[in-house]
């Protein structure tokens, strides 16, 4: 029993990861920027349902929602502010102006909040007091944020996909991502998807706050970094670009994770998670559910 407790926990924390990922996968696949700030936009979503649900009495799910919105938001102005003015930049530079972003959010944080942790409230706990499921006879007990957050991965995976192949924002997306020019040629308004898909992937980022300090529950200003990073490993894994991808990377990277700490050190586990994807990427380089693309010279 003790394996499949590491196997469920390793499935929840790469649920996590997996949510993360998709943000990154998603501005990657249709801008080809890696915005590292992603993580620190997970912090704010965090915080933001951290006080409204501590200070001003509201439901947890009001909370989570108003954390969306304030990242969307968030996620759009970020967008139009720092990289909307880069679109035709070098990839150096853009990268640059993402770290500073993420300096300037986790800096931001520590004026508005304070660098005291903060012990965030538990969602996850029945009427009577219960915080999980107990399987054979006790031996396996499986909380509710664990179950909570695995449906809720799989729903954001399965949404996403039906979004991006059977809407028509989601057609323009996949347009933009194939080629910008003949997309504006064809009359899509480029500018616009490519907001949505900030305010799309902000949006994730708040709910994957929630679930990674309802899992474990300190909240400070660099909370979003460490995850943040790994999620892009995740998504680099699992072949960035692609939702599936970012799905199977996030789960795979989370299960390594915690293998890792059991069996092996809990030291070594960051490093045994970047040797893995190391090794994956070795062998393929686009990574496991990447495509390969030529570009014609």
């Amino acid at each position: 029993m003790t394996f499949l407790n590491f196997l469920i926990s390793g499935i929840s924390l790469g649920s996590i990861y997996a949510i993360i990922a998709l943000g990154y996968t998603m501005v990657y696949g249709i801008a080809k920027m890696l915005n590292f700030a992603h993580g620190d936009v997970i912090m704010v979503g965090a915080y933001i349902c951290f006080y409204a649900v501590s200070r001003f009495d509201l439901p947890p799910l009001a909370g989570v929602i108003l954390a969306m919105l304030v990242c969307t938001v968030l996620g759009m102005v970020v967008e139009r502010l720092a990289y909307k003015p880069l679109r035709q930049a070098p990839s150096l530079a853009v990268l640059i102006t993402a770290i500073g972003v993420s300096y300037f959010l986790q800096n931001m944080a520590l004026l508005l909040w304070s660098s005291n942790p903060k012990v965030f409230p538990g969602f996850f706990v029945s009427a009577s007091g219960d915080t999980g499921v107990e399987l054979f006879g006790g031996e396996l007990k499986i909380s509710y944020v664990t179950l909570f957050t695995i449906l809720i991965c799989i729903v954001i995976m399965l949404a996403l996909t039906w979004f991006t192949g059977r809407t028509k924002m989601g057609k323009a997306m996949r347009a933009c991502s194939e080629d910008k020019g003949a997309a504006q040629l064809m009359g899509i308004n480029v500018d616009a998807t490519i907001s949505m898909t900030f305010a799309i992937g902000s949006g994730l980022a708040a709910i994957a706050g929630v679930l990674l300090c309802s899992a474990y529950p300190t909240l400070v200003p660099t909370t979003g970094s460490m995850p943040g990073i790994k999620a892009f490993t995740a998504a680099v894994f699992g072949g960035i670009g692609s939702i599936p991808g970012a799905f199977l990377g996030g789960l795979l990277l989370g299960i390594i994770e915690i293998f890792a700490k059991a069996y092996i050190s809990t030291q070594l586990s960051d490093a045994v998670v970047f040797a893995v994807l190391i090794i994956v990427l070795l062998v393929k380089p686009a990574g496991l559910l990447g495509k390969q693309i030529r570009e014609k010279v």
